[in-house]
């Protein structure tokens, strides 16, 4: 960057102050707005604001157990890709409620109406031939109505149908259906279709009834839920198992067909039972406590790195306030949903934004104490900040990228606040501190003391004391998996597993005025909790508008257990018996979403090994650096065990944020390392020694500074926050600890062992 002049330096203040003022007042009236819940509030997940709840109930006879989860899965994933962008859905819940029933709950919606007429009723959906096989017409088509539905008439029910081998095939025999577009060969004119792609018994039926049918030009129903969706024309056999269905006049016109044409492959049928619009699962009061935690940490943070970088801390809390007002503009902007996991990516995103600033500054004053000249050092500390900044955010952007595309639910939500953060901490750190610190220098903020001088490292024998290090390490982890050995004998489960893992019971109760959610858990929670003996963040509580009942899941209930619940309702209370019910909720996080979701972090592990062994050019900086990740993982998983810390869907996000973490902390070291080690001209042990703890000293300054201002953030969760919060904070502040602890202490220290006994040979 060229040096600026004064009347430069003056005009980029101006303006950053004019962009800051905008974005902070524009955010500041957001926050005000989803505190008061009104039309600037954020769009906030079920856990935060609520939504709509719908309850399917399967048609016919007690579906197997195989057929529930499949249809689980399916609905999950129909969910995800058709109403994802409207409805907010990445974070849908759907789990099964009794034998036959399974319930969805979708945030961001207030009208039960409207999404059940966009989602539809899951039922069945037929293939069904225009002639049957003694040239009977099936169906009478007489065009289209006022509102553009197929107007049709089936001239025989469906069994009949079925009987007579007129239906070709069903919705379960569809593997995929598509919207997409294809170039019409004649007019090279775009056209909308739908394509799809059948199994093998349907492959086998199509071409048979296809090769038919485009003999005489006759036309194959798509039939559902008791109407006619599609009658395209079959215009040559379709013997491969794929076809495409033109005519359609809109990309959305094709996307609606497909859309049906998924919905209608479920395994069992369903109707709806009934649809409710649902309260928050953590109240206004968690959602209050986490922005007033938010701010009073941001201030916290603030303050610590004005007072501990001067000038440079000044521009960096200019910084992060245009950087806090960005991400909250975008999130508003893009109405993308925040959750609880959400909340959790931004905290990391807030941190590495901090972190990136650090870099810089901790360089600026190695090159002032090296004694160049500020604007020199300004310069030379970017430059050579630049290489730790862009590896440890590409890593975590890596990480954030792979888990949005393979991962699903509260996942997807983390990767894609995650990557909105760490995109945005380095345009605020390479772009906009760049220009705040060369402005304040054009204006005459030139003294080498404002900017600071980097004291002389403290020497300290890391490495020496390795053994010591790894041993911590070993006992801390060894006591996780003992008693999470010893939790298993004993209770049937190594770790505190919560409802959304293994399912449990929930309790309607119709109390006798209306209580709000944050009435609830001051009063009620805790009373329910103490009949159970249960903890309070362990409850989940929800409310139904409209009405005085409130919804309380918990771990599954025994007889006895209910038995007392009613009995302190009844007494305390004073709810009638009849008013309570109790049913077995299945897991909102299922068998398939836990699989995907731990497919989605190794493979998101992988893409990191890969790419930190290409810029670093040995595969000794990258398996240290997920051994360390590993390390970071294991020790908060020992917390979660000998803690008994509830395990839902908070510790995904909690362990993602540690993954995060910790690969970002190890990298800054990793990077220093590598750039002395381009002085040594030997590779002994001794050399490497002393290499490896200078490294650490030259950059322990700035692991810890970050280590504070993140713990600052999550510290403030933790003390201010109601008990679910809580109980998601502590992991989170362990997982902070951990990664400081691994970056100076444990992943360095295996570099050096696998340098010293597995060193290439040229």
């Amino acid at each position: 960057m060229k040096r600026l002049k004064k009347g430069q330096g003056i005009a980029w203040l101006i303006a950053f102050v004019v962009i800051l003022g905008i974005l902070g007042y524009y955010s500041a009236n957001v926050l005000t707005g989803t505190i008061k819940k009104n039309d600037d509030s954020l769009k906030l997940g079920l856990d935060l604001d609520g939504g709509v709840s719908i309850t399917y109930e399967a048609v016919g006879d007690t579906p197997t157990d195989e057929q529930m989860e499949d249809t689980i899965l399916k609905l999950q994933q129909r969910i995800e890709n058709d109403l994802g962008e409207e409805s907010s859905t990445t974070e849908a819940n759907v789990y099964r409620v009794g034998d036959k029933r399974i319930t969805v709950e979708i945030p961001g919606v207030s009208d039960a109406n409207a999404l059940l007429e966009e989602l539809g009723t899951p039922g069945t959906l037929y293939f069904i031939s225009q002639h049957d096989l003694e040239g009977n017409t099936n169906y009478t088509i007489n065009g289209t109505d006022a509102e553009g539905n197929i107007d049709g008439t089936l001239n025989y029910d469906i069994q009949t149908l079925i009987d007579n081998g007129s239906v070709i095939a069903t919705g379960t025999n569809v593997k995929s259906a598509q919207a997409g577009t294809q170039d019409n060969q004649t007019t090279k004119a775009t056209e909308y279709v739908v394509q799809l792609t059948f199994d093998d018994d349907g492959a086998e039926a199509f071409s048979t009834a296809t090769t038919a049918a485009a003999l005489t030009g006759d036309t194959i129903a798509i039939y559902y839920d008791g109407k006619f969706v599609s009658v395209p024309r079959v215009n040559e056999p379709i013997t491969n198992g794929s076809c495409v269905i033109e005519g359609m006049d809109s990309y959305e016109e094709a996307q609606k067909l497909a859309s049906y044409i998924r919905i209608g492959g479920l395994d069992i049928e369903l109707q709806e039972l009934e649809s409710q619009v649902v309260g928050a699962q953590l109240g206004s009061d968690a959602l209050r406590t986490s922005l007033i935690a938010a701010g009073v940490g941001l201030v916290l943070v603030m303050l610590f790195l004005m007072g501990m970088y001067l000038v440079p801390g000044v521009v960096a809390s200019l910084a992060l306030a245009l950087y806090t007002a960005m991400l909250i503009s975008i999130l508003k902007g893009f109405d993308i949903t925040l959750t609880l996991p959400g909340i959790a990516g931004m905290i990391l995103s807030i941190g590495m934004a901090v972190d990136a600033n650090v870099i810089c500054f901790a360089r600026i004053r190695e090159e002032i104490k090296a004694g160049r000249p500020v604007i020199s050092a300004i310069e030379t500390g970017f430059s050579k900040a630049l290489s730790a900044i862009l590896d440890g955010n590409i890593t975590t952007l890596i990480a954030a990228a792979v888990l949005g595309v393979l991962g699903s639910g509260s996942v997807k939500g983390f990767a894609i606040t995650l990557a909105l953060g760490v995109v945005l901490s380095m345009f605020t750190a390479l772009v906009i501190t760049r220009i705040l610190i060369n402005s304040f220098y054009a204006l005459g903020v030139r003294s080498p003391k404002a900017y600071g001088k980097a004291k002389e490292p403290t020497k300290f024998n890391f490495v020496s004391k390795k053994a010591i290090f790894i041993t911590i390490s070993v006992v801390i982890i060894a006591a996780g998996f003992v008693t999470m050995g010893v939790r298993k004998v004993s209770s049937g489960q190594g770790l505190n597993y919560s409802l959304e893992f293994l399912g449990g019971t929930s309790t309607t109760v119709d109390f006798n005025e209306t209580y709000s959610l944050d009435d609830l858990d001051a009063k009620v929670v805790p009373d329910i909790a103490s009949t159970l003996g249960l903890s309070e963040g362990s409850i989940q509580t929800t409310t139904v508008d409209g009405s005085n009942q409130a919804i309380f899941k918990t771990r599954t209930l025994t007889l006895d257990e209910r038995s007392s619940l009613n009995t302190m309702f009844e007494n305390k209370y004073a709810v009638e018996e009849k008013s309570i019910t109790s049913q077995s909720i299945g897991s909102t996080i299922s068998g398939e979403m836990r699989s995907q979701s731990l497919i989605a972090v190794l493979v998101a592990v992988l893409c990191m090994l890969v790419y930190i062994w290409f810029r670093f050019k040995d595969i000794r900086f990258a398996s240290s650096a997920i051994i360390a990740l590993i390390h970071d993982v294991l020790v908060v998983l020992a917390l979660y065990a000998i803690a008994r810390i509830s395990v839902g869907s908070a510790f995904i996000a909690c362990m993602l944020t540690v993954i995060g973490y910790s690969v970002n902390d190890t990298i800054v070291v990793f990077d220093r390392i590598r750039e002395n080690h381009k002085a040594i001209r030997t590779e002994n042990a001794e050399n490497l020694a002393e290499l490896c703890n200078s490294s650490l000293a030259q950059t322990l300054s700035r692991s810890i500074s970050t280590s504070i201002t993140t713990a600052i953030m999550v510290l403030m969760l933790l003390i201010l926050g109601v008990s679910s919060i809580r109980e998601f904070a502590l992991p989170l502040l362990a997982g902070v600890i951990a990664g400081t602890y691994s970056s100076i202490f444990i992943a360095t220290q295996l570099w050096y062992i696998f340098k010293v006994n597995l060193a290439k040979k040229n």
